[in-house]
């Protein structure tokens, strides 16, 4: 831990992440690391509409994935994160159920937490220019 940042609980992680609905899906092609920013919902689980048959699916698919999402501050740095890690899978198309269904041309991407981490991030000094 930094000075600037605080561990956070899984309970309290969930309920920071369930505030926000863009985050990043961490994987890897070849080998190497991706990043994806991407829509998320949670239901329990973290879900990704991907479109059906992309590249992004067949990386992820069955895999180990880490998930990130924060909100931080422009003015004083101040804000969370959290990060997921995971298998990823891959289920049918259409409609998730809940009040915003994915289009019918979409599969869902599951990632299921094995891993919670979250951090608060404190007020912070602006760095001089």
């Amino acid at each position: 831990m930094t000075p600037d940042t605080a561990p956070l609980g899984e309970w309290h992680s969930l309920r920071l992440l369930a505030t926000s609905s863009i985050g990043r899906v961490v994987y890897t092609v070849g080998a190497l690391p991706a990043v994806l920013p991407v829509r998320y919902r949670l239901d329990g689980s973290v879900l990704v509409p991907a479109p059906a048959g992309s590249e992004f699916l067949r990386a992820v698919a069955d895999a180990l994935v880490a998930f990130q999402a924060d909100q931080v501050s422009e003015a004083d740095g101040s804000g969370w994160s959290v990060t997921i890690l995971g298998r990823a899978e891959v289920t049918g198309p259409g409609a998730v159920a809940g009040s915003h269904p994915w289009p019918a041309d979409r599969v869902t991407v599951r990632i299921r937490s094995e891993l919670v981490t979250g951090r608060l991030l404190a007020d912070v000094t602006p760095l001089p220019p």
